[in-house]
């Protein structure tokens, strides 16, 4: 049986503690920070991050460089037969597009997922990536069926302020404007590759029905699966735990969860895109293979 070593990037919001438990390797995203290069979970905490991001630091997010890929790839391949490496969403950054470039210098050895994950989806792929690798499956046919599941996710985002929406350009300088003016909670959607609106809500309260609403009508017409029987559920957010946990258990009512939903942080490459009060919640497929 060939032996699988299952690489991601923090963006999946693996921390290195989770990421040990498993067995699951991980690279750190790089931040620029006032021209200063940090890299998440390594000397950046989510803590550091959002007191810069509320201080007004200038962010921009890089992807690891192709050094860091290969070198981790290089030691991994003295100990492992073959690598799946899934890096975030190729519709969100071009990191996976690199990787898969690299990868074609290793002969069949490292297969690169391009499954448009993000966040706590990619964190679900990244666990079936490696419970798949232990039923024996090859690199190849983890990717395969990987990439067969790709649009089987859906996340929904409640942004706070729109401040950090307009400094990335996202929207217009009049538009935030007037949406702070009414108050507005934008409710955001990820389905694939894409960060696209979804509705405009006045309040928090009305932001998080929208966004239940939107799942459990995915739940029964995208995946036909009214009760959610073969679903994950996830909850994610920026910086406000309190309110996250809050959520969590309105969510829990709604789908009258008994089972507990895992509830992670936003990967910071997102995060710096919408800012901190975010409320998301998020649902992927349970992958055939590992529930018959």
């Amino acid at each position: 049986m060939s032996k699988v070593a299952i690489i991601s990037d923090s963006n999946s919001g693996i921390a290195p503690s989770e990421a040990k438990e498993h067995g699951i390797h991980i690279l750190p995203m790089p931040f620029f920070i006032d021209d200063e290069t940090y890299y998440e979970d390594k000397n950046l905490t989510q803590e550091q991050f959002y007191e810069k991001l509320m201080g007004g630091c200038k962010i921009s997010t890089s992807m690891p460089s192709a050094g860091s890929v290969t070198d981790l790839w290089d030691e991994l391949l003295k100990e492992y037969d073959e690598i799946v490496h899934i890096p975030m969403s190729s519709g969100l950054s071009s990191s996976c597009e690199t990787a898969l470039m690299l990868a074609n210098d290793y002969e069949g050895k490292v297969c690169v997922v391009n499954n448009q994950r993000i966040s706590v989806t990619q964190r679900q792929s990244v666990l079936d990536a490696k419970e798949l690798a232990e039923m024996g499956k090859t690199a190849l046919e983890i990717k395969e069926i990987l990439e067969r599941e790709k649009l089987e996710s859906s996340i929904y985002i409640m942004v706070d302020t729109l401040t950090y929406l307009k400094k990335g350009g996202r929207i217009t300088p009049a538009a935030a404007a007037l949406g702070t003016l009414l108050r507005l909670k934008p409710v955001l959607q990820i389905q694939g590759e894409k960060l696209d609106a979804f509705a405009k809500a006045r309040t928090v309260k009305q932001a998080k029905t929208i966004m239940i609403d939107a799942m459990k009508n995915d739940f029964a017409n995208r995946f036909k699966d009214p009760e959610g029987k073969r679903m994950h559920l996830e909850v994610a957010y920026t910086y406000d735990l309190e309110a996250a946990e809050a959520f969590r258990e309105e969510v829990k009512e709604a789908f009258s969860d008994s089972r507990e939903i895992v509830m992670n942080p936003l990967s910071l490459s997102v995060s710096c895109h919408i800012g901190p009060g975010a409320l998301a919640i998020a649902c992927s497929r349970k992958i055939p293979e590992l529930t018959s």
